[in-house]
Formats: C-alpha cells, sequence, structure tokens
C-alpha cells in the first residue's frame, strides 16, 4: 500500500470544475493533464442514534471538492476528492497492458459531522472500501457510463452515475474516444428461435459414476498489512495472517483462500475504532475493531464475494469479541484458528498476528498468546484422560462393593 516506485511523480495541479451535470475534475502534472474524471455520485450512510436505533444520511458528493492526495504514475493512479469536514471519496486505478480498470472505490466518511450525521453516537472516521466492475478499459479512451451503478456496502450505499473517466493521459489532452459501460449498449433485439426436432430416445446402459474427492486446499498465503496515520509518518496498525474463509451453500460448504498479491489495502485508525478493509479481486473483507481502554477485540467482520459458481454473497457480524488481547499488546495465533461468524460463514486464521492500536516504532508489540499457542493446551487432553481414568476407577469400585452385598446376602445359615 505504502510502495511507491521510483518514478511515482506527485501532483502539482489539481483543478476542480463544478458543471451542471457533475464534477468535473482534471489532476495536472508539471501542467498536463493526467487524469480526468466528470461524474456525480449520490450517499445512502447508515449511522447510529440514541435509544438503540439508526438514521439514515442522503447526501450528493458537493461542488465544493479538492484534489489533495491525488497522484498519477505509470502502473497506478489515484483520484482522491475531499469534502466537508473530513470525507473523501476515491478512485484507484491500475493498468495492465494495454488496459486499465478500477480496482477500488473508498469512501471516508466522518461522523461527527453534525450537519451530515446529526445525533451521532459515533464520532469515528470510518472507511467503506468497495470493487466496482469498472474493466478492460483502453489505453487512451475514457470510460462513460450514464447509468446508475449502485455500490452497496453494510452501512453505506454509493451511487454513480453520469460517469466520464479517464486515466493514464499520456499526451496531455483527453480522449475522444470512449468506452461505454454494459448498461449504457443497446440490447439485443430479440429473434426467433429455430423449430426443433425431437427423436425417440435410444436406451442405454447406465453407469454408476465415480465420486471425485474435493480436493483439500492448500494453507493460504501469508498477508502482511499494515496502515499507516494521516500524516503518513508512522504505522498505526499491523495485521499478519493467512485467511480462508468457508461459506455454506445449501447442505454443502465452499472453502475459499484469500489471495494476499494485489489486495488493495485501506482503512482508518482511531482511538476507540480502528478498521482494515481488503479488496481482492475475488472478494472484500472489512475488519472493525474495538478498544475500551483496557482490551481492544475484533468487534465486526464484512465479507463480500462471489463463489466458484459466480454467485455473489455477503455475510456480516457488528457483535462479535475475537482476537482480543490487553491494549498496548498484540494478539496472536500462530496454529490454525476457526471463528464462526455467521451461520453461513466461517473463518480460518493461519499465523494470525494483530495490532490495531498503540503500535510503536512500526513493530508489534509484546504479543498475548491465544489458547491454543499457549503452554497450557497440552494440559487439555490430560485432564481429560484422568477425568476418565477417575470415572473407571470409581465404576469399578462401586462393581466390586455390589458384588460383595451380594455375596453376603446369599451365605448359607
Amino acid at each position: 500500500m505504502y510502495r511507491r516506485a521510483a518514478f511515482v511523480l506527485f501532483l502539482a495541479i489539481g483543478i476542480v470544475f463544478q458543471l451542471s451535470h457533475g464534477v468535473e475534475v482534471e489532476v495536472k502534472v508539471q501542467d498536463k493533464l493526467c487524469l480526468y474524471a466528470n461524474l456525480m455520485v449520490n450517499f445512502s450512510v447508515s449511522y447510529d442514534i440514541a435509544g438503540n436505533k439508526s438514521a439514515t444520511a442522503e447526501f450528493e458528493l458537493p461542488a465544493d471538492v479538492t484534489t489533495v492526495g491525488s497522484e498519477c504514475n505509470d502502473k497506478s493512479s489515484l483520484l482522491k476528492l475531499n469534502f466537508g469536514e473530513g470525507h473523501s471519496w476515491s478512485m484507484n486505478f491500475t493498468v495492465t497492458d494495454k488496459m486499465y480498470q478500477v480496482d477500488s472505490i473508498a469512501f471516508t466518511y466522518n461522523l461527527s459531522d453534525t450537519a451530515l450525521f446529526p445525533n451521532s453516537l459515533n464520532n469515528d472516521t470510518k472507511t467503506s472500501t468497495l470493487k466496482p466492475h469498472i474493466t478492460d478499459i483502453g489505453l487512451d479512451t475514457c470510460y462513460s457510463c450514464k447509468s446508475n451503478d449502485m455500490l452497496e456496502d453494510v452501512s453505506v450505499n454509493q451511487t454513480l452515475f453520469d460517469v466520464l473517466i479517464q486515466a493514464f493521459v499520456n499526451n496531455g489532452s483527453k480522449s475522444e474516444q470512449i468506452t461505454s459501460c454494459a448498461a449504457d449498449l443497446p440490447t439485443a433485439s430479440p429473434t426467433t428461435a429455430a423449430p426443433t426436432t425431437t427423436t425417440k430416445p435410444t436406451t442405454t446402459p447406465t453407469t454408476t459414476p465415480t465420486t471425485t474427492p474435493t480436493p483439500t486446499l492448500p494453507p493460504p498465503a501469508t498477508g502482511k498489512y499494515s496502515l499507516k496515520n494521516d500524516n503518513g509518518s508512522t504505522v498505526c496498525l499491523l495485521a499478519y495472517f493467512g485467511l480462508r474463509i468457508s461459506l455454506k451453500q445449501g447442505d454443502k460448504y465452499e472453502e475459499m483462500n484469500f489471495e494476499p498479491n494485489g489486495t488493495a489495502v485501506s482503512g482508518s485508525c482511531g482511538v476507540n475504532s480502528s478498521e482494515l478493509v481488503l479488496v481482492s479481486s475475488t472478494m472484500n473483507i472489512s475488519f472493525t475493531f474495538l478498544n475500551d481502554a483496557k482490551k481492544f477485540r475484533l468487534h465486526a467482520l464484512n465479507v463480500t464475494g462471489k463463489t466458484s459458481s459466480g454467485a455473489p454473497f455477503t455475510e456480516a457480524n457488528n457483535s462479535l469479541s475475537l482476537w482480543e488481547a490487553s491494549v498496548g499488546s498484540s494478539y496472536m495465533c500462530n496454529k490454525e484458528q476457526n471463528d464462526t461468524i455467521t451461520g453461513l460463514l466461517s473463518i480460518y486464521t493461519f499465523g494470525l498476528h494483530v495490532q490495531p492500536f498503540g503500535v510503536k516504532k512500526d513493530s508489534f508489540s509484546t504479543a498475548e498468546e491465544c489458547f491454543l499457542d499457549s503452554d497450557l493446551s497440552f494440559l487439555v487432553p490430560i485432564a481429560v484422560g484422568v477425568a476418565l481414568s477417575f470415572l473407571i476407577i470409581l465404576v469399578l469400585i462401586s462393581y466390586l462393593i455390589g458384588r460383595r452385598k451380594s455375596r453376603t446376602g446369599y451365605q448359607s445359615v
């Protein structure tokens, strides 16, 4: 996330215009256009208020935005639009061969902004990161989508429309060539199906199919993720782990390893709440950690993605108490750990080491180990064995006493 190639160019100029049909943004480097966008975005955000209730804030991307934090380089570009009291909306672009795409869209909102979020119980800054289906855009062409494109998260819905964007502009001027989204393309006219001919089926001997065992997944690769504070100088969150999810589909379970390579990392660090958002090519995962001044824990987990058959899924739990450790320390569990998130979703972690608060010198603090890693874990089978042995002895003694009484009752007079 924080690696930059030597040729990264930090933006010298960001110019924003407000037109009647949207916010037009020109990002320039050395007075040459490198990124262009003209778009509209509507937001719908659900947040907590008093009385164990929730409210919904609805607003649009305003005219008054800045592009501070945007940047362009040869392989990736970032469009960041800042507005209001600590809010921002950003698109992350990457290029492969002669095509480019939007890898992720991140919306960061500040719940302490009373103008947008009146009576909010929290003052946290949260980030919703999603992976849109904006792909296969030819270099030197603009992506256009006049239709509504809704992106849904647990608490945030975003609707993009009247979108015209171009990243990786290489000649300093916007292209006139257009790549349109699928929703804008004309629908093909229905065709008359040719008549079908039915033939009498022939009977063939049937054979019992052999059952192919489901292949065992290899251990997932370990991802090393980190977040830095707002000024980008120090690390404020560290998380290392391999991750596998298990999703129940009817009577079967599908397991998928999370691939850390190419994953976009974002989130936020707060005093009482921190969030880590991972966006890969197959799924989006959001971890929310809470801090009660003595202990921290994983409080919420949201997973969205698609199964191997292409069916979309979303599973979330906002009342977890996992990965708990004292504030100022880190949580570690090297052995495989299985946690049930919802009735349909479980996660398996491998080599887990996480610290969402109080990171010092960009390194983990002293770790509090999970029970599976502790020296006491081997005592469990011993204790079970001792208890069973004691039970067997107790049954044997009872049997002998009962037998002695039985013999005494039948002695001859």
